[in-house]
């Protein structure tokens, strides 16, 4: 028993739990660090040596009413809309980590004695001669053993969503929608 408590106290703990919860961490890391790159490659252009916000323009006819009121004349408009308040930005986040480790270790020890004994006589008279023959056998065997049977599972359930944008990144979204103009 005192051997399955030192094998069980071997275990590195660090490793088989602290592994995945590290694995987990840096792919929050890079999760956050591609919503960074997203916005700079996608959101903005170079001009020059420094970043310029990307738009998209559109432009569409339109039926307005004229100005008298009474009836409707087509009018050229242009929208100019910032491209990223048009796309969902990726924002991952694990929600839970489930980790589950059982070690299992199992120690048999067997022992089997035996035994066997034989013996035999034989007594003989012949005219002043007495022979006499005797034999004696003994056989013993011992066996010992011990097995240990060492069974680990690891299971590791990371459950992961789509979640909200962070606030500041929301304000500046929300004002830049209120700079889309109409011209």
């Amino acid at each position: 028993m005192t051997a399955l408590v030192e094998e069980l106290n071997s275990l590195d703990f660090s490793v088989y739990i602290g592994g995945p919860m590290q694995a987990a961490v840096q792919a929050q890391h890079a999760a956050s660090m591609s919503q960074v790159n997203f916005i700079q490659e996608v959101g903005f252009e170079d001009d020059g040596g420094t970043s310029k916000l990307r738009y998209v323009d559109f432009n569409f006819t339109k039926s307005v009413p004229n100005e008298a009121g009474d009836d409707f004349e087509d009018a050229e408009v242009n929208i100019k809309v910032p491209f990223l308040t048009m796309l969902t930005i990726p924002a991952l986040r694990i929600e839970e980590m489930v980790i589950d480790f059982n070690a299992k270790l199992t120690s048999t020890q067997t022992s089997n004695v035996s035994s066997e004994f034989a013996a035999s006589a034989e007594l003989g008279i012949d005219y002043k001669i007495v022979n006499f023959k005797a034999s004696a056998s003994y056989k013993r065997s011992s066996n010992r053993g011990t097995s240990v049977e060492k069974t680990y599972n690891l299971g590791v359930k990371v459950t992961a969503l789509n979640d909200e944008i962070p606030a500041g990144l929301d304000r500046i979204l929300t004002m830049l929608e209120d700079s889309i103009a109409s011209v």
